[in-house]
């Protein structure tokens, strides 16, 4: 394996952990939601879930973007 091919693993793991941490957020969020007794847990399960949204649609994207290789001049 060169180390372009190591670059693209690597930045690949990368933006997937990102999709895995969204999902685990996301977890968390419906733990606290189903177990929210009182307005502020509901709160912050509802910004909880939204972040994980949040990270989950634009962080790899973001990523993706940024390590895009350029066009040929």
């Amino acid at each position: 394996m060169n180390e372009a091919d190591r670059v693209a693993r690597n930045r690949y793991f990368l933006m997937m952990g990102a999709n895995c941490a969204g999902v685990a957020g996301a977890v968390l969020a419906l733990l606290i939601l189903g177990r929210a007794k009182t307005t502020e847990l509901t709160m912050l399960g509802i910004a909880l879930m939204l972040a994980s949204f949040w990270v989950m649609a634009a962080i790899p994207r973001m990523l993706a973007r940024r390590w895009r290789t350029p066009p040929e001049a």
